[in-house]
């Protein structure tokens, strides 16, 4: 009987949720299970993570206003974290996944992440954001697609490919930390891949046989849109395809004003898409390169990534030399140039960042200024630690959102310094105490000899300049007030400055770091807390029902029952897909008559649910993902 009310009572909630979702926004929903997998891919067998067992993991591929859904599985031996490079998380610093937000996933559990992406779009990607675990992998693509009411400024591509570059060690990231906290550096990567591969034979000496390489197959006279991210560690990688121009068109949420480039610097942590037209005779396959940038050629030839396009009527294999590099290894002023003619297409429909409506930022009063200054490593208290503005920041116990959110007594400072320090480099958990709708100017100096990438959380940033030298008040006089471009990693030359403005109008706790994993890993990050005086759920969710506990809040945890590999919360969203099935059969057998008269086969996978009762999203893409709307 009992079992009975409760069926009946389950049944009447999700009647309920039925009636919500038919007014909201499709959900998509994927299940993660992260672990470890053997992999070779410079050939040497290694340790690497993998999500759902692939490496890279698979694309999340949704649309403006989606609500996500990832239910993450922690198969590691450590604890974990994922995060959602570029994605806005707004209202819902909750979501992020960063220490400063989230308690991370212990092995064994699961912990689900739902957050709606509104109001963006474009080409980002995920990855672990805790224990240096992206050296490893566990990254993979986060695409946001235009809705269909709103044009895009360039012609439907044919086809959409992903490419992952980055360096790649063949030391798991256990020992990369170990060498870290011994003190040392880690030296020149091992390789760079490409999609998780190793670069084709171009060279029997360079590279020896047996290596898996990547292969892009397309069509001749067809132009795709390449979508291309370094998900690396420390290294600026230089992109070019052989015989092959580049057209820009979007970065990290920016359509951007279109432009060719033969090759194109992109720096960690930075993602760019290209319209790239396959107008070749394909009288040989091409070579698709990413090479280590600003170093000595001769050195660093290894730290070279090499895929190959092929076209459907190629007439033999690549060879002979790669396509050159810029030679200005110890001049980095083209690169500057390339960076500072990157502009935003202010004419382009579809989501932007705020402020919403006005590209006028250049007439936005400044409310705060800060002068983030990075310098090459120091030592703090034996161990060697990075810094912004002399401050090495240490992560609380209690994640920061979570300490306000419970009035624990802080153990953060609101007190994070306008300029560099005079005194000695400090450990300390010392935050941006932003101001709710301000307009912030930083000025990132870079005064380190690497290229060195910043990204801040819950935003985009309008890049407004750069240049070498110390920054002066004098330097607001070569800003770019109209259209510089708007997106969430910003690189900085070494010995230069890089200004961008920001409005504070998110409210939460936002990371602001180096992408520089090595640097990241040794303290080189702080935090913008962002509050609205006038406490309202418009402006920040609550927290969520799963929240995890630690720190002083651990007795607040709940032991979780690690045998089921899928959450209760997958659990129950999987029986309310079925009973949507059955609620909405009839709108179902005409949404399939439809799909099937539109030539496009309905697509069930059978590792996951998929269901679709909105036409204008098409079929399923992965057997990873599931997805519902309203119909």
């Amino acid at each position: 009987m009992g079992s009975s009310k409760n069926l009946l009572f389950f049944v009447a909630n999700v009647s309920l949720l039925v009636c919500l979702c038919s007014a909201g926004d499709p959900f998509v929903y994927y299940n993660f299970v992260v672990s470890y997998i053997t992999a070779s891919p410079l050939g040497v067998p290694q340790q690497v993570i993998a999500v759902n067992g692939k490496f890279p993991g698979p694309p999340i591929n949704v649309t403006t206003n989606n609500n996500v859904v990832v239910n993450v599985r922690n198969k590691l031996d450590e604890n974990l974290l994922m995060t959602w490079a570029g994605v806005y998380q707004r209202k819902s610093s909750w979501q992020d996944g960063v220490l400063g937000t989230n308690c991370p996933i212990p092995p064994k559990w699961n912990w689900t992440y739902e957050f709606q992406v509104k109001d963006q779009i474009g080409s980002f990607f995920y990855f672990p954001s805790i224990n240096f675990q992206r050296a490893s992998g566990g990254f993979g693509a986060f695409v946001i697609n235009n809705r269909p009411i709103i044009p895009i400024p360039f012609a439907q591509p044919d086809g959409d490919i992903i490419l992952l570059i980055g360096d790649w060690y063949t030391q798991n990231h256990t020992a990369l930390r170990r060498t870290l906290n011994g003190g040392s550096g880690l030296g020149m990567p091992d390789g760079v891949l490409i999609n998780g591969k190793g670069p084709y034979r171009y060279n029997d000496t360079l590279v020896p046989d047996g290596i898996d390489y990547e292969l892009i197959n397309v069509d001749p006279g067809k132009t795709y849109r390449l979508r291309v991210h370094n998900v690396g560690i420390s290294t600026s990688l230089n992109f070019r395809i052989q015989n092959h121009n580049l057209l820009l068109a979007e970065t990290e949420g920016s359509y951007t004003v279109q432009q060719n480039y033969t090759s194109l610097d992109i720096h960690v942590g930075q993602s760019y898409s290209f319209l790239v037209t396959m107008d070749q005779n394909a009288s040989s396959d091409y070579y698709i390169v990413a090479s280590a940038r600003f170093m000595n050629e001769t050195v660093w030839e290894r730290v070279t990534g090499v895929a190959i396009l092929h076209y459907s009527n190629s007439k033999g294999d690549a060879s002979g030399p790669l396509p050159p590099p810029p030679q200005d290894q110890y001049d980095k002023t083209y690169s500057m140039n390339q960076a500072r003619s990157i502009r935003w297409n202010v004419t382009a429909a579809g989501a932007r960042p705020n402020p919403q409506g006005s590209f006028r930022y250049g007439s936005i009063n400044v409310t705060d200024v800060y002068i983030l200054e990075n310098k090459p490593p120091v030592t703090i208290g034996g161990k060697q630690k990075s810094t912004i503005n002399g401050v090495s920041f240490v992560n609380a116990a209690t994640p920061i959102r979570l300490a306000d959110e419970y009035k624990v007594q802080k153990d953060y400072t609101l007190d994070f310094p306008h300029r560099p320090l005079s005194g000695a480099p400090q450990l300390e958990t010392s935050v941006i105490n932003g101001t709710y709708k301000g307009f912030y100017e930083l000025v990132l100096q870079n005064n380190e000899t690497k290229v060195v990438t910043y990204h801040l959380d819950g935003y985009a940033v309008f890049v407004v300049g750069m240049d070498f030298g110390e920054w002066t008040e004098s330097s607001r006089g070569t800003y770019n007030k109209w259209d510089g471009v708007a997106r969430t990693t910003v690189q900085v030359y070494p010995g230069a400055w890089t200004a961008i403005l920001v409005s504070l109008d998110n409210v939460g706790v936002w990371n602001l770091r180096t992408e520089n994993l090595d640097s990241w890993y040794l303290g080189q990050e702080t935090y913008i807390r962002v509050v609205n005086p006038v406490y309202s759920n418009t402006t920040e969710l609550p927290k969520p029902d799963n929240a995890l506990y630690c720190g002083a809040l651990s007795k607040l945890q709940k032991e979780q029952d690690t045998s089921s590999a899928i959450s209760v919360t997958a659990n129950i969203h999987a029986l309310i897909l079925m009973l949507l099935v059955i609620w909405t059969s009839g709108l179902s057998d005409r949404s399939i008559k439809e799909k099937t008269e539109n030539g496009r086969k309905p697509y069930f996978p059978s590792e996951s649910y998929c269901f679709i009762a909105h036409p204008s999203l098409g079929p399923c893409r992965r057997a990873d993902s599931v997805t519902t709307s309203p119909g």
